[in-house]
C-alpha cells in the first residue's frame, strides 16, 4: 500500500511551453482539475485551474505563478499519506517522485478510490457496528477480542473523532465478517459498549454504491 503501486497510467505532466489552453484540455478530458509541470524528470510544481484562469490561456504555463506550495509524495510513501494530503489541499492529483527526487508519475483522486474500493475492506461480504467509546476507554484489541467470542473476526476498523482534542467520545465502526451481527451487538452491549448503529451487508453495499455513484458523478462534470 506505497505511492508507486497505484500510478496513473493514461496520464503524462504538462511542459513549461504548454499553454493554458492546452492544459484546460487535458484537465477536461480526464476531469481533474490538477496536473503536475514536469521538466526532463524534474518536478517543477503542480498547476490548478484556478492558476490557468488568472493568468492569458494564451501563455506558455512557464511563465505562471503558481498558487500550491510545491505539493508531491515520495514512492515509497503509504496510501494513507497519499490520501491525507489530497484531502488537505483538496486535490484531484497529487505527483509521485523517487528518492532522488526525479517524477515518477502522478495518483488522481479517482485512482485512490478505485484502489480502496477494490480492497478486502469494501469486497468481503459482512456487516457493519459503530460503536461510541469514551476516547480513554478506546481498545481495538478488546473489542476485537469480544468479537472473536462469537466465532466472528473484524475485517476492518475505523475510528472517528472531533479535532477538538477535548470532545471525549470518539465513534469506532468496524466491519465484521458476518452479515448477521446480533450476537456481537448483544456481547458488546453486554461489556457496556454503546451501539450507535449496524447495517446489514446488502444496505452496506447500497450505501457505498450510491456514495461512489455519486462522488464519481462529481468528478464527471
Amino acid at each position: 500500500m506505497i505511492a508507486a503501486n497505484i500510478l496513473s497510467n493514461n496520464m503524462i505532466p504538462l511542459r513549461t511551453s504548454d499553454t493554458g489552453d492546452e492544459a484546460l484540455s487535458i484537465m477536461s478530458d480526464f476531469y481533474i482539475k490538477h496536473l503536475p509541470i514536469v521538466n526532463d524528470k524534474q518536478l517543477l510544481g503542480l498547476l490548478s485551474e484556478d492558476d490557468i484562469l488568472e493568468n492569458d490561456v494564451s501563455e506558455p504555463i512557464g511563465s505562471y505563478h503558481l498558487s500550491l506550495q510545491y505539493p508531491y509524495v515520495r514512492e515509497d510513501n503509504h496510501l494513507y499519506e497519499v490520501m491525507r494530503l489530497i484531502a488537505e489541499l483538496d486535490l484531484t492529483v497529487i505527483p509521485v517522485v523517487d528518492r532522488n527526487q526525479n517524477y515518477i508519475g502522478m495518483i488522481s483522486l479517482q485512482d485512490l478510490l478505485n484502489y480502496f474500493a477494490q480492497t478486502g475492506s469494501f469486497t468481503e461480504p459482512g456487516g457493519i457496528i459503530v460503536l461510541e467509546v469514551q476516547r480513554r476507554d478506546y481498545s481495538l484489541s478488546e473489542i476485537a477480542r469480544l468479537v472473536e467470542s462469537e466465532q466472528a473476526a473484524i475485517l476492518s476498523s475505523f475510528i472517528s473523532s472531533s479535532l477538538d482534542a477535548s470532545q471525549s467520545l470518539v465513534h469506532v465502526t468496524i466491519k465484521v465478517n458476518r452479515q448477521h451481527t446480533s450476537s456481537i451487538v448483544a456481547t458488546l452491549q453486554r461489556f457496556g459498549y454503546e451501539i450507535k448503529a449496524t447495517f446489514g451487508e446488502r444496505e452496506m453495499l447500497d450505501g457505498l454504491q450510491e456514495r461512489f455513484d455519486s462522488l464519481m458523478s462529481y468528478l464527471n462534470v
